[in-house]
Formats: C-alpha cells, sequence, structure tokens
C-alpha cells in the first residue's frame, strides 16, 4: 500500500512538534491536513476517503524519523528544515510504502522533474507517457502507406436511348475497387477530448466495372458502346486505373485514457487516367485484354467521407465528374466504398 505525503513550505520545527498534534479534516474529502502549535502542517493526500482510515496502518513517528534523516541528505544546505523555512525545499515528496517488514520511506526533491522513485510514480509516469504517445500519433507529419478495398457502382444522371442501362449493368461483388496510397495526417488542433487533423497523400486506384451481362465495352468513331458478344462468357470488365491526390480534414475522439474511440471526416479529391483497357474471359478460360481510353474522361473530382470506429476505417466516394466525355459514353458517376487498412 503506498501513500504520498507533500510537505509545505511552512514545515520547520516539525520533526520537534509530533507530539500534542491535533488532525483536522480539509476540504476536499480526499486530503487530511495535521496542524501543528508553531503553524507547522503535515498535508496527506489520500485517492478516497477508505486511503485516509488505512492511514492506522502507518507507523508515523518511524516515518518521521525517517524522513529526517534522509531529508538532511538532500542538497541545498547542511540541513533541508530550519528555523524559518527558507531551506526546505518546497514541493518535496516523499514516497511512503508499507511492506512486511515494515514501512518505507523515499524523498523526492520536487525541483527533479525527470526523477522516478516507487511504484506508484513510476505507474503514473508510464501511463501519462503512453496517453501523450497515443494523442501525438499522427502529429509527427511522417507519412503511412495504405491499402481500401471496396465496391463500384454506377449512378446514372440521365437516360439515352443511345445507351440502355441494361447495356452496362454492373456485377456487385465483381465491380471491385483497389486502391495503394501513401500520406500524411499532421494534427492542426488538438484538445482533451478530440483533435482535428488534415489528411492528404497520394493514391494510385484500380476500378474495375464488371458487366452482369455478355455485352464488352468497344472503342467507336462515335464514342464507347456496350454491344453484346453473342457468345457465354465468363466475365467481362472494363477496368480505370488513375493516379490522385485526396485531401480529407478529419476529427478524432478519445477517451479519458488518451486511446482514439472514432474518427469522422469530409474532404475531396482530384484523379488523373493513368490507363484503361476491357478485359473478356472466355467460357473456355481464355482472355482477351485490349488497352484504349474508351472516351473516358481524364480528370475525375469528387468528394469523400471517412468513417472510423476503433480500428475499423470506412471511406465512401462520389465522382461529381462524369465517367465517360460527355456525348461519348453514358452519363453516369461513379459510387465507391469500402475498407482502408
Amino acid at each position: 500500500m503506498n501513500g504520498l505525503l507533500r510537505v509545505g513550505a511552512v514545515a520547520s520545527l516539525f520533526l520537534t512538534m509530533i507530539t500534542g498534534v491535533q488532525a483536522t479534516p480539509a476540504h476536499p474529502a480526499d486530503s487530511l491536513v495535521i496542524r501543528f502549535a508553531n503553524r507547522t502542517r503535515l498535508v496527506i493526500y489520500a485517492p478516497d476517503k477508505a486511503g485516509i482510515q488505512a492511514l492506522s496502518n502507518y507507523d508515523l513517528n518511524k516515518i518521521v524519523r525517517e524522513m529526517g534523516m534522509k531529508l538532511d541528505s538532500v542538497p541545498g544546505g547542511p540541513t533541508a528544515i530550519s528555523q524559518d523555512g527558507n531551506r526546505f525545499l518546497k514541493d518535496t515528496v516523499l514516497v511512503v510504502t508499507q511492506k512486511k517488514d515494515g514501512v518505507t520511506t523515499i524523498v523526492i526533491n520536487g525541483k527533479s522533474d525527470t526523477t522516478q522513485t516507487g511504484t506508484q510514480n513510476k505507474d503514473t509516469n508510464k501511463k501519462d507517457y503512453e496517453w501523450t504517445k497515443r494523442r501525438n500519433r499522427g502529429n509527427s507529419g511522417r507519412f503511412d502507406y495504405g491499402l481500401s478495398i471496396g465496391l463500384n457502382n454506377f449512378i446514372q444522371q440521365s437516360a439515352s436511348p443511345a445507351y440502355p442501362e441494361d447495356s452496362y449493368d454492373l456485377r456487385p461483388l465483381g465491380s471491385r475497387y483497389v486502391a495503394l496510397s501513401i500520406g500524411a495526417m499532421p494534427t492542426i488542433a488538438r484538445g482533451k477530448y478530440a483533435s482535428l487533423k488534415l489528411y492528404y497523400g497520394l493514391e494510385v486506384a484500380w476500378n474495375n466495372f464488371m458487366f452482369e451481362g455478355n455485352n464488352v465495352a468497344e472503342k467507336t468513331p462515335t464514342g464507347v458502346a456496350f454491344p453484346d458478344a453473342g457468345r457465354d462468357l465468363q466475365k467481362s470488365k472494363l477496368t480505370v486505373c488513375t493516379i490522385g491526390i485526396p485531401v480529407v480534414p478529419r476529427v478524432t475522439f478519445y477517451n479519458n485514457d488518451g486511446k482514439k474511440v472514432c474518427h469522422i471526416g469530409l474532404g475531396g479529391y482530384v484523379n488523373y487516367r493513368l490507363d484503361s483497357y476491357r478485359k473478356i474471359k472466355e467460357a473456355d478460360g481464355s482472355k482477351d485484354r485490349r488497352h484504349s481510353d474508351y472516351d473516358l474522361s481524364n480528370i475525375r473530382y469528387g468528394v469523400m467521407a471517412h468513417l472510423g470506429i476503433q480500428s475499423l476505417a470506412f471511406f465512401v466516394k462520389y465522382d461529381l465528374s462524369p465517367l465517360f466525355e460527355a456525348g461519348k459514353g453514358p452519363d453516369v458517376r461513379t459510387l465507391t466504398f469500402g475498407l482502408g487498412f
């Protein structure tokens, strides 16, 4: 059992006045002040009322004697206690530990902030260090690598007779999204339970649009087309590879221990098309891949949202720009959602 005795600057003549003391409860209820005739005070702090009541387990006379001997060895004069109190070290802390063979008292000079003595101080310092480490994580500006996996879908803006919707219907689970990113997330403002951060980075992404039927993407003089192949296909898809810059302000929330609870973010992105191709897998397993621009928009931009709950991170992206050039393909936007790691 550990106790903590904090001795104030008015503790002169404390060693000679231990007899005939009067103990009076102090406020708040988790402390006890022992007042002496010459205005010397002994302040005892405890985490709760039970801690005060547990003082009966201590030999206070022995603690005082041991304190006197140890204070004599503290730098700052021949003795740390004098008549006028000028030599007394303010904020001196006594760590009292009760063991099987008695009570041990350790004197800590309050001027040395780096001193770590006693189990209680080590636990407290370790807890504070871990709390600070968690809160400062991401504040150094260092870059981290990320992986995002999700699904794509088309959001039709307007119908066109030249592009019936059933000609480019997508398979929900086959239209996958994969992205590799490198980014940083410095802290802009930080409070006790929340912080504002800014995520930014560089991302290379692959949007796979797998068609539901046997339709294939073809490049024509008037634009992209999605004719029926006239045969059964295992799969047919259009893949677009882009490089982009996402920028997302994020608010992160913490608990009392400094651990992250959740985060929310809303921002945007701009992508540039690096490559695109269509891939067909025949019924017999043979494959055919053809690269072309397929009248896709070279520049894509949109909004994105982040939602994190403990170790899980969700994202949603929506293109504000059309997937295809105007008049050369269906008027659709891309919706992407999934998990980030």
